[in-house]
């Protein structure tokens, strides 16, 4: 897989090998690391934003290079093309591919409807289209219902809905009596617009795949994260991985086996309503270490920032915070810049504006990974590509 790397920066391998400086060790157990480049990303998105003004300095069109790679060679068979909802994400996932996004126009009528034209011709061709279903979660998820409805009405050969970020995956389970199951509802309005199959990220549980009755690939964006903090000087013994939660103690339990196999610790939580917590007790012992907490997303960041709050009471030197999808809902941006967290890492799964921005931020880009996973399934994963597991793939 193609490897890239912020110009200025030493390229370290990740597979198996250690990270030095000093005495601060940190190993990453990932097979494949994965790089990040302002060369693989759309002109004017910066992949990392934490205070470092060098990185607003944005590409201008003619600098950036397309990176060919072996599959991309007369491959007509294969489209990728972008909603609204995050157009910078598809656009750094053409440009890893060594592809160009395919023509479509997309607008809104005066009373709010969606209209959907493909602009070239996608008979017999396997396509990706890339959506998210982020705020305003209702529109774009029926513009990602209308573009599939387009490309099946077009006679494309297989639909692909690529999901980076999969609204409504919360309302998965009953927990009250006469609720919805909405996660259901949402699968079974993708699978009868047309998709032929879907490819999520860190769906917010593993059980929200069996909803669909078509294929799903779920993709996990822990290689991006880990990669990054296996390139900081953070000592292995003093390192702990927090679960915010109960529910995301599997998910921190293969983050830490991935991080030198770093112990774990929990934190116990009551939840008395929706986006209200109420953290209880802390289970595991953080005095004196890093502590990374570990979750899917963050919406208010009312539940990491109470669990951040009783780490730094426990003695917790250092807190981190990594989640995949920024949500941020207010009032998530004055939680998260408090001064409670040394660093807050996400990935731009879902477009973070820029008067969101603030000094701890980290953006790492999803680009390569689910560019990396749509050749793999367009191909069968054909080339002598390791297996899915050793990107996080199920």
């Amino acid at each position: 897989m193609a490897s890239l790397a912020l110009p200025g920066t030493v390229s370290k391998t990740c597979r198996g090998s250690r990270y030095a400086a000093g005495n601060s060790i940190i190993r990453c157990n990932v097979a494949e690391p994965l790089k990040f480049s302002k060369e693989n990303g759309r002109p004017g998105i910066p992949l990392q934003v934490n205070g470092d003004t060098s990185f607003t300095n944005f590409l201008n069109a003619n600098q950036l290079r397309r990176f060919q790679v072996p599959h991309a060679q007369n491959d007509t068979r294969l489209r990728i093309f972008s909603g609204t909802a995050n157009p910078a994400l598809p656009q750094e996932i053409a440009c890893y591919m060594g592809l160009e996004l395919g023509k479509i126009m997309i607008k809104h009528f005066a009373d709010g409807e969606i209209y959907v034209q493909l602009q070239e011709s996608v008979r017999g061709c396997d396509v990706y289209l890339v959506q998210p279903t982020c705020p305003p979660a209702n529109e774009n998820l029926m513009e990602l219902l209308i573009m599939i409805d387009a490309c099946r009405r077009a006679s494309a050969k297989n639909i692909t809905a690529v999901i980076p970020y999969f609204g409504y995956a919360r309302a998965d389970r009953k927990t009250q009596g006469r609720e919805s199951i909405a996660a259901k509802l949402v699968a079974n309005l993708i699978t009868e617009a047309g998709a032929d199959r879907v490819l999520a990220c860190d769906l917010h549980s593993g059980q929200s795949m069996g909803y669909f009755d078509i294929p799903v690939d779920h993709v996990h964006g822990q290689p991006v994260i880990l990669d990054y903090l296996a390139s900081k000087t953070i000592c292995s013994d003093d390192l702990v991985v927090v679960s915010p939660d109960v529910g995301g103690v599997a998910r921190a339990r293969a983050f830490a086996k991935k991080l030198s196999d770093a112990p774990l610790a929990i934190v116990d939580k009551r939840r008395h309503g929706h986006n209200v917590a109420e953290v209880m007790n802390l289970i595991g012992d953080v005095r004196g270490k890093v502590a990374v907490m570990v979750d899917d997303m963050i919406d208010t960041a009312g539940t990491i920032a109470k669990g951040a709050a009783l780490l730094h009471q426990e003695g917790a030197r250092e807190v981190y915070a990594c989640t995949t999808h920024a949500v941020f809902s207010p009032p998530a941006i004055e939680r998260l810049s408090s001064g409670l967290f040394q660093e807050v890492i996400i990935t731009n799964t879902i477009p973070v504006a820029e008067q969101n921005y603030f000094p701890q931020l980290t953006i790492l880009s999803v680009a390569n990974l689910l560019g990396e996973t749509i050749w793999r399934v367009h191909d069968d994963c054909a080339g002598g590509f390791e297996p899915y597991s050793s990107l996080g793939i199920d």
